[in-house]
Order: structure tokens, then C-alpha cells, then sequence
């Protein structure tokens, strides 16, 4: 996570892409990635089981039965292997498997149930149980395949390429299983946790509007008709720009969208306002917007701050009393602040290729921003030393960094822990410790 460095420059711009439905639940699914590689494995079993058949084949059209003994002997050797890694390999992954959804049960209590989609979004978890699921697969269908018969001149196959096969997969879920268990620990860890967060925020803002490139919204002129949402309630995850652009041009309109990313839409609620214009056609606004059951990172630049600062609120529960990791929710927050505070935020204007503005779209502003990363930590820290000054080096940080029109809220933040410091404290010298900045919080 050190490629992610604190600067006042431009985040390097990056392409919009649109949020597929198939992929992103396929990335929250467990069901895909098992399933495909017990069909591969059974495809690629179909071609060992032809591949030994034509060994045989070969061997006998030759009358080397010398070399086919060979194989008959090292084909019961495989036998006793394959069967015990058949017996084996289910209630290996049932017991490796159960302690997982154990841990992340444990994670979700002390971080935040939010934080579960990176242990569901694991490709090393899913690439684990694949390759078990599509092991233990293959030892049955290799069982299948020995021959009873001794004989070389009678025998029909010798499983000698699927058992070389089965002891290959062996040997990478083996390898697999040591990477996953790395691979949870870390995830366990609640640096680790939060360094994930702030690198996916970071992948978010590079979406945004570059410094020196932001346009004041235009004038729209008045409302000339609605647009409501149809289809199911839910969380407003995407925006397809393109298809909104392309339609609002075609009927000579501007589009503004109500609903921010993040925002919960019901039905036959007004998503779009159309200016200078009828409302286009149900049929082509279909699936311009993408809705789900819960907020993603995707184009979502607040919801990172949204998971840092519950973060930083579970740890300061009584329940939990872990100042320190709040301090480190807090490092991010402060992080993520200092990088959005010189990008154009409020509205993001989209224009066709004749320069048109088509589409206007509300994006979180710089004081919502601010409130929703320090607002609770501050009420709910402001008793905890360790966070108070921490957060009054942040806070002493950003306004040192931030441009001068966007120094209010941090100001204002400022004299709230200040006046919330002095209620929590009792002496003069406690309100003075708790309010000096130190980054570290207290060393």
C-alpha cells in the first residue's frame, strides 16, 4: 500500500467504466469460481483419461508388457495415494473453511459488518476453494478409472497421466493453503483492513475531475419534466454517463441526476430532472442507472470515509476501548481528506462531443466530505486524548494543505473538538495535553 502517497498534486485520471450486474455479483458470490473449476477439472480429466487409454493402446500394439507392468505397479502405488487424499480432502475443507467464517464473523464484530465484502471479494479465498472443491473432484473421478484387471495384455487403461495430474493438484492446493492462511491473517489485521480501504478510496478519486479542469454547473433554466425511478429499491451504485449523454442529446435536452452515488432510490422517485425539454422515452433510459442492495466503491468516493470513520467509532466503543486503531482509521481519514481537498467536488458537468453540457451529476462536496469523516469521530473520541490529538494534527494539517476557500469547516471542526475537550476534561493541563497535535496520537 505505499504506492499511495500524501501530495497536493492531481491523482492520476483514470477511465469510468460501468459497473456490470453480472460481474459485481459474480465478485460477491462463492458459487462461480468452485463451479468453474470442477467443470474444468472434469474436461481436463476427460483428456488424461484418452491420453492413458492411448498409452495403453500403444504399448500393446508394440506387445511392450514389460513397460505396462511398470505402469500397473505405480498405478497401485497412485491408488492408495488417491485414495487418501479423497478421504481427506473434504473434511480438510470443511474444517479450514468453517475456522474462515469464524474469523470473519470476528472481523465484522470489531471493525464493521461493511468490511466483510473484502473477505467475500477475496480472489486468493476463492481461488483456494476452487482448486480444494476441484481436487477432491478429480480423485473420485481418477478412482474410477483404475482397472481391475492385472494382466497387461487385458488391461484397458492405467490411470499413469490423471494420477501425475492428481498429485499436481495435491501439490497446489498445498501450496494454496499456505498462501491463503498468510492471506487471512493479514486480513485480520486491522492495518491491513484499513490500508484497503484507503487504497480502493484513493482508485475512486482518481475517477474524479482533475485540479484545473472543473466548470462551474450552467444554467439549466426551469424544470421541464421528471423522471422517476422504476424497478426495485435499492442503493444507487452507477451512473452509465455515456448512455445518459447519448440520450439527452438525441431529444435536445439536459439531464440533471438527483440521487447521488450511495443515495437509497424507491420506486416512483424523481431521479432525473430533465431542463429544456420533454422526458425522454422509458425504453431508452433503461438501466442507465444501476441499483443494489448495498454501496460499493464503485464512483462512490464517500463510502470510504464511511468505513474509516465506523472503523474508528467500534473501536471507541466501551465495548471495544482500542484508541489506538481509531487513531489509525483516523491517519487514512486525514490521508484521503488531503488528497480530495484540491479536486472539484459539488457537481460534475458531462458534455457531448459538440461541447454540450447533457448531463450534470451531484458528487459529495468538500464540507460533507470533512463532516462525514471527523463528525462522529470527533463527538465520539473527544474524551480519548490518544484521538483528540491526533485529530488536532490532522486538523492542522489539511489547513495547512487545503486552499484557503475551503478552510471553514476544517476551522470549524477545530473550535468543536476544542469546545468538546474542554466539557470531557476536568484541569487546565488535561485540556491542554489533549488538545496538543501529535500525529501519533500519544507516541
Amino acid at each position: 500500500m505505499s504506492d499511495w502517497t500524501i501530495t497536493q498534486g492531481p491523482l492520476p485520471r483514470r477511465r469510468r467504466r460501468a459497473l456490470s450486474p453480472l460481474r459485481e455479483h459474480l465478485r460477491d458470490s462463492f458459487w462461480f469460481a468452485p463451479v468453474a473449476a470442477m467443470v474444468l477439472v472434469f474436461v481436463v480429466w476427460l483428456g488424461a483419461e484418452e491420453l492413458d487409454v492411448a498409452i495403453v493402446r500403444s504399448l500393446q500394439a508394440e506387445r511392450d508388457y514389460d513397460t505396462l507392468a511398470d505402469l500397473l505397479r505405480f498405478a497401485d502405488d497412485a491408488r492408495s495415494v488417491v485414495n487418501a487424499v479423497s478421504s481427506a480432502m473434504m473434511t480438510f475443507i470443511g474444517v479450514v473453511f468453517s475456522i474462515s467464517l469464524v474469523a470473519v464473523q470476528m472481523a465484522s464484530g470489531q471493525f464493521t459488518p461493511r468490511v466483510v465484502r473484502i473477505f467475500v471479494r477475496s480472489k486468493i479465498t476463492k481461488a483456494t476453494f476452487a482448486v480444494f472443491l476441484a481436487t477432491f473432484v478429480l480423485t473420485l473421478l481418477v478412482l474410477t478409472t483404475f482397472d481391475s484387471a492385472t494382466d497387461p495384455r487385458v488391461v484397458t487403461s492405467v490411470p499413469l497421466v490423471q494420477s501425475v495430474l492428481t498429485l499436481i493438484m495435491v501439490g497446489l492446493s498445498l501450496l494454496l493453503f499456505v498462501v491463503y492462511v498468510n492471506t487471512t491473517l493479514r486480513m485480520m489485521r486491522v492495518s491491513h483492513v484499513i490500508a484497503r480501504i484507503a487504497a480502493e478510496s484513493f482508485r475512486v478519486a482518481a475517477l474524479m475531475p482533475v485540479p484545473g479542469k472543473a466548470e462551474e454547473p450552467p444554467e439549466l433554466g426551469p424544470v421541464t419534466a421528471w423522471v422517476a425511478h422504476e424497478g426495485r429499491a435499492g442503493v444507487l451504485r452507477d451512473v452509465r454517463v455515456a448512455r445518459l449523454v447519448r440520450v439527452a442529446r438525441a431529444h435536445g435536452v439536459v439531464l440533471r441526476l438527483m440521487p447521488r452515488i450511495g443515495d437509497f432510490v424507491v420506486p416512483g422517485t424523481p431521479v432525473l430532472a430533465v431542463h429544456g425539454g420533454k422526458a425522454p422515452r422509458r425504453g431508452a433510459l433503461r438501466r442507465a442507472l444501476g441499483v443494489g442492495v448495498e454501496r460499493t466503491f464503485h464512483l462512490d468516493v464517500a463510502f470510504g470515509l464511511r468505513q474509516l470513520s465506523d472503523i474508528a467509532l467500534r473501536a471507541l466503543s466501551a465495548a471495544i476501548n482500542d484508541p489506538t486503531t481509531a487513531v489509525q482509521a483516523l491517519d487514512r481519514i486525514v490521508q484521503l481528506l488531503t488528497a480530495l481537498s484540491r479536486r472539484p467536488l459539488d457537481t460534475v458537468v458531462h458534455r457531448d462531443r459538440t461541447g454540450e453540457v447533457r448531463l450534470v451529476q451531484p458528487v459529495p462536496g468538500w464540507e460533507e466530505l470533512v463532516d462525514l469523516g471527523l463528525t462522529e469521530v470527533r463527538v465520539c473520541g473527544s474524551g480519548v486524548p490518544q484521538v483528540t490529538r491526533r485529530l488536532m494534527a490532522g486538523l492542522e494539517d489539511l489547513l495547512l494543505l487545503a486552499p484557503q476557500e475551503r478552510r471553514e469547516p476544517l476551522l470549524r471542526h477545530r473550535d468543536l473538538l476544542r469546545q468538546a475537550v474542554e466539557r470531557a476534561a476536568g484541569t487546565a493541563e488535561e485540556r491542554e495535553f489533549a488538545l496538543r497535535p501529535d500525529r501519533q496520537g500519544i507516541g
